[in-house]
Parts: C-alpha cells; sequence; structure tokens
C-alpha cells in the first residue's frame, strides 16, 4: 500500500487551510515534505490496518492523500518500484524478505529510509535504518540544533556478537532473533511455528547461546512460550501502540525534526515499557 500527497513546491491554500495545525507544530517546510512524502507499507496486518478492507476508507480521511493497494510478493519488488518511494515500511515478513528490501532500499541512490514492524500477541518490535539522518532537535530555552545519525543496516545489526551487547539489553531481543533464524533455517514464514515447536526452539536456542557466549537464562523459556503460542495472532491494543509509534517515527524521519528511535524499540504489555536499543554494527579492524 502506498500514499503521497502533493507535488507542488508551495502548499495550495486548501492545504495550508486542511493542514493548519500540522504546519503550527512542525512548521511549514516540514508539511511540504510531508505532502511530497511516497510512502510504502508491506504486508498490511493488524498494526499497518487491512489493506483492501481499509483503502477507501483511508481515502475519506484525506482526499487530497492517494491511497492504492498492489498485491504481490514482496521479496519479488524491482528496483525501479523501490525508487517511487521515500519510506518502506514492511511487517509480517520473513527475515530474508526484510534483508532483500532493507539491502535495496541501501543500494538506491536516493535516501529510502526503511521500518520493519513485528507484533506478537502482547509483544512488538520496530526496527529503523535512516542510513544517514540530519535533523533538527529542540533544545529547552535555545535555538534547534542539527544533529547527525549513523544507522546500521538490518543484517549489520542483528549480525553483532551477542557478547558485545549491553548486559541490560532486553531479552525480547534475544528471543526475536532465536525465532527469525528457527523460522529461517526452516523455511517459515513468520507466524508458523507455534507451540509444538517448542522443544526444537530450545534446542536452537542453546546453540546460539553456546555460539554467541550467552547465558541461556538471558532468553527465558517463558518467553519463548509466549511468543510461540501466539502465532500468527496480534493483541489490538499492542497493534494500536506499535502503530502510534510508528507513525510518529516515520514523520519525524520525513520532516526532519525530532529524536528519531535508533535503532530498535521494543513493547511488552507484560510489564508496560517500551524500550528503544541502539546496536551498532560492529567495527572491522584494518590490519597494516
Amino acid at each position: 500500500m502506498g500514499g503521497d500527497g502533493g507535488t507542488e513546491e508551495e502548499l495550495t491554500a486548501q492545504e495550508t487551510a486542511l493542514y493548519d495545525r500540522q504546519i503550527r507544530v512542525w512548521g511549514v517546510d516540514a508539511q511540504k515534505r510531508l505532502s511530497k512524502a511516497h510512502v510504502l507499507v508491506c504486508g498490511v496486518n493488524g498494526v499497518s490496518s487491512r489493506a483492501e478492507a481499509c483503502c477507501e476508507s483511508l481515502k475519506d480521511f484525506n482526499p487530497m492523500v492517494r491511497v492504492a493497494v498492489a498485491i504481490g510478493d514482496p521479496s519479488l519488488i524491482d528496483e525501479g518500484f523501490v525508487d517511487r518511494f521515500d519510506i518502506i515500511v514492511v511487517s509480517c515478513a520473513s527475515l530474508k524478505t526484510k534483508l532483500f528490501l532493507n539491502d535495496n532500499c541501501r543500494k538506491r541512490s536516493k535516501h529510502i529510509a526503511f521500518y520493519s514492524v513485528e507484533c506478537k500477541d502482547s509483544c512488538g518490535e520496530i526496527f529503523v535504518d535512516l542510513q544517514n539522518h540530519s535533523y533538527l532537535q529542540k533544545k529547552p530555552g535555545g535555538e534547534p540544533e542539527q544533529q547527525e545519525l549513523t544507522y546500521a543496516s538490518l543484517q549489520e545489526a542483528i549480525s553483532v556478537p551477542w557478547k558485545n551487547l549491553p548486559k541490560k539489553t532486553t531479552k525480547l531481543y534475544y528471543a526475536m532473533r532465536v525465532l527469525e533464524s528457527y523460522e529461517l533455517s526452516e523455511g517459515r514464514n513468520p507466524g508458523e511455528t507455534g507451540l509444538s515447536d517448542l522443544p526444537a526452539v530450545l534446542a536452537w536456542r542453546k546453540d546460539m547461546c553456546d555460539r554467541m557466549s550467552l547465558s541461556e537464562s538471558q532468553i527465558p523459556t517463558a518467553l519463548l512460550e509466549r511468543l510461540l503460542a501466539a502465532g500468527k495472532k496480534e493483541h489490538p491494543p499492542v497493534c494500536a501502540i506499535l502503530g502510534g509509534i510508528l507513525g510518529q517515527e516515520v514523520i519525524k524521519s520525513i520532516s526532519c525534526k525530532g529524536d528519531p528511535i535508533k535503532n530498535f524499540f521494543y513493547y511488552d504489555a507484560a510489564d508496560g515499557k517500551g524500550i528503544m536499543e541502539d546496536i551498532p554494527p560492529t567495527p572491522v579492524e584494518h590490519f597494516a
């Protein structure tokens, strides 16, 4: 599902009237960027709405925004199609598909931001790759300051050895890596692994922890059971929370205003906490 707004350099009188409150919040220049942005949402689900059922309703919300639905396999998207967008959001996709789309975003000559989002019943994960991102950060009582951030790709982020991560890294990060790695090895799509696979998943956890020099206690069996029991189920309140945060992050990326997530966000309804994890790539050592 993609959407875009006007293509004029200046906002029309109709746009200025419609977006009056938004302009007051983030300014005319940011609203111009938002009006011209093209966003692709792959794998529409509870977090990002059901595509065909919601397309007409989304149009009714704002007639000046074009919304279209395309049916197809995200893993078969070609480079020409990717070039049409400024933002790509992917959900309900295999790790292989996420890596494929993220890699394609980074290969393009234009800057394309990449987001992946997953909701597994009461737990959720958002990954963000804005490549090299410049934005304005507000300072209390002072003028906004220009900030620069460099992001890791999804492949770089998940390839960091676990022994190099901070001890306080959320257990949900590790659990999600175990599940996606197991699903990849079995050729399964997200949600196709269930409680009957728990013994195999626990064996996979042990193997990964042994290789990564991490205690298995960092990936509790009870947490894996919850994720496996979820299957393809999504918890509506968690979808709403993740969807709201994702929407805010996309606006930050386009408007270049506000501190963006770098580079993972986790939410667990069990404790009601949202956690950001910044996992940079491991530096490559060079020898003379």
